[in-house]
């Protein structure tokens, strides 16, 4: 049988993308920017004009700067452009099975909310709300342990081994390259690709949700 088709909008390299070809999904990314470590078939184009039909399953990951705990602080988020509300218009509009995934604090319905202590192997908690048009179990959400962080801001900072602890990969947690990755479960990204990333084990856990809506539908049909 052919795989089903996923659409990777506002790729960045290809966390998403990852987790929703380790789900089954044979995966297209598209963003505005060049992505050469993008691991699969990609499309240089504008996610907001790019052609969706034929495509079973779309996630959408909007530029987060706009809703940012940055961008609040420093009194700029209008400096960045709203891309919540077109992109969720173009893709209601599609009828394909899609999600939206952006940061704690943009304006999104909190349909899931998924952190890294809910799936074993990562050592990074990265909170994000994910917007969908099915219905998805939301996972238990453990106990935040402390984080190797030289940012003393955040509750969860904590004097640890990088090498073994959960670690912040944000450009304030200055944790090594090697460990942001292996935090996150991803081992070809630069440490700025890192820092905007989603853990491929969030996309992955979505992924197969989509995939069991989408045969189901196809089943009762």
């Amino acid at each position: 049988m052919m795989k089903l088709r996923a659409l990777d909008l506002f790729c960045c390299a290809g966390g998403a993308g990852m987790g929703l070809a380790r789900a089954g999904f044979e995966v297209v990314g598209v963003d505005i920017r060049p992505q050469p470590r993008y691991p699969f078939e990609f499309r240089q184009a504008d996610a907001l004009t790019f052609q969706v039909d034929g495509f079973d399953f779309i996630w959408a990951s909007p530029p987060c700067q706009r809703y940012s705990d940055l961008a609040k602080r420093n009194g700029n988020a209008a400096d960045w452009p709203d891309l919540v509300e077109p992109i969720r218009s173009k893709l209601i509009a599609s009828g394909a099975y899609f999600v939206i995934e952006n940061v704690d604090g943009a304006p999104l319905r909190r349909d899931v909310v998924l952190c890294g202590t809910m799936f074993p192997g990562l050592r990074v908690l990265r909170h994000r709300l994910f917007e969908t048009n099915f219905a998805i179990e939301q996972p238990v959400h453990p106990s935040h342990p402390l984080v190797f962080t030289h940012d003393k801001r955040k509750a969860h900072y904590g004097k640890l081994d990088q090498n073994s602890s959960f670690v912040q990969v944000t450009g304030g947690g200055n944790c090594s390259v090697s460990n942001a990755a292996s935090a996150m479960g991803i081992d070809w990204m630069t440490k700025d690709e890192l820092n905007e990333a989603i853990p491929p084990a969030y996309s992955e856990f979505i992924g197969r949700a989509a995939i069991d809506h989408i045969e189901s539908e196809r089943l009762a049909a």
